[in-house]
């Protein structure tokens, strides 16, 4: 790879960053402890919610959240197959099965015209697991709205959505849980690690009690107790989903930057949008632009693929040939080897997530870009769509 190639992703870590993990190294607590809690406490204040709860990844959580309200072997949950196999995959741990709605063409968020009629059709549905595509906020009211008609749960996938609101409440501040991501490309990365987040106590007891071994104390609060530190309980068969305090460490001034980084995010997003207008794509859509913000983990292109004479792995690799990373947001799980085989599913069962995905090509986009980064992709996808835009024939 050449030294002028600009990857399609890259954390943005600081000197802050950096002290604070050589300081957690230098206390000799690694696991989980006062920079877990200091991280923990940063999201309590910032979503005013009176839990917060970090784990060591996003797919943790939702297993943690499932599990603390209650899913068991034969229940349903209904969620997109425009997303990452972890949305779906933690059901199958549990026993439960993922009923699949399409998504809606302009913002790739679960289509909410469709929710109802697969509520009437579908017996055993208990939750709803909503995915904030690319960081824009799915339609929570009408979301809300049918799962308290039909008395359902709702998990939100926030694993884009931070910083993002929904009519000017924040993602976290909605569902029952709503779960984070760290990811090393996300918008807060701590390289893996999540957040849960919940106002509900009995949620948030059972989750603290899950994520280390079914222990009700973790050993950060037995050293500061005054009964003996090697005491503890096994109360349930729990997991071993603990934050480290390494990880806390970066994500502790990866948050503070939050807001600041979700600007310059944006300000990508609009050059984009601005440089690429009257070519054979389509740029992102904005739902509720006048009440809500978009994190813009992801800025996603639709190909006009009638209009072009190369296909979308062909433009990915037409990128590659001018030094610009990009990628592919999702393969809907629907045509994955496992869920396809388990549940029989077709190609054209879902034929909005399917057309979006052979169409889709997502780009750069993270605070570190220069002016001259995303005058280079911008530049580099308008000399490839001018030179395999298809000529009308005289």
């Amino acid at each position: 790879m050449s030294d002028d190639f600009l990857p399609f992703a890259k954390p943005c870590i600081g000197e802050e960053e950096i002290n604070e993990v050589v300081d957690t190294l230098r206390s000799g607590w690694l696991t989980s402890g006062p920079k877990t809690k200091q991280f923990e406490q940063a999201f309590v204040d910032y979503f005013q919610v009176p839990y917060a709860l970090a784990v060591n990844s996003c797919t943790a959580g939702l297993h943690l959240a499932l599990e603390a309200i209650g899913i068991q072997a034969g229940d349903k949950i209904i969620t997109t197959p425009y997303t990452f196999t972890a949305t779906a995959e933690v059901m199958r741990y549990l026993g439960a099965d993922p009923v699949f709605v399409d998504i809606d063409r302009h913002t790739f968020n679960i289509d909410v015209n469709q929710l109802e009629a697969v509520l009437k059709a579908e017996p055993n549905i208990k939750a709803i697991i909503p995915v904030h595509f690319a960081g824009q906020a799915c339609d929570m009211d009408v979301i809300l709205d049918l799962a308290q008609q039909y008395g359902l749960k709702v998990i939100e996938d926030a694993a884009h959505a931070l910083p993002s609101t929904y009519k000017n409440r924040k993602v976290g501040t909605l569902g029952d849980i709503t779960v984070y991501s760290f990811y090393v490309t996300k918008p807060v990365a701590t390289g893996e690690g999540g957040m849960i987040v919940t106002s509900n106590p009995e949620y948030a007891q059972r989750i603290n009690t899950m994520r280390l071994h079914g222990i009700n104390r973790d050993v950060f609060d037995r050293s500061q107790s005054s009964q003996p530190s090697w005491y503890y309980e096994i109360v349930a068969p729990g997991f071993k989903y603990n934050m480290s305090d390494i990880m806390a460490a970066i994500g502790i001034h990866q948050f503070a930057k939050m807001e600041l980084f979700a600007q310059q995010r944006e300000a990508i997003a609009r050059q984009y949008s601005h440089g690429l207008i009257g070519l054979p794509l389509k740029t992102p859509e904005r739902q509720y632009p006048c009440d809500s913000q978009h994190a813009w983990h992801l800025y996603v292109l639709q190909l006009d693929l009638e209009k072009l004479s190369i296909n979308r792995n062909e433009f990915i690799e037409q990128l590659a040939q001018h030094g610009v990373g990009a990628s592919v947001h999702f393969i809907p799980l629907h045509l994955q080897p496992y869920w396809q085989q388990r549940y029989q599913f077709q190609p054209q069962d879902f034929p909005i997530a399917l057309d979006a995905y052979q169409r889709a090509v997502s780009l750069p986009i993270y605070p570190s870009m220069n002016e001259d980064d995303v005058n280079k992709v911008i530049t580099v996808v308008k000399t490839i769509c001018h030179h395999f835009t298809v000529k009308n024939n005289p």
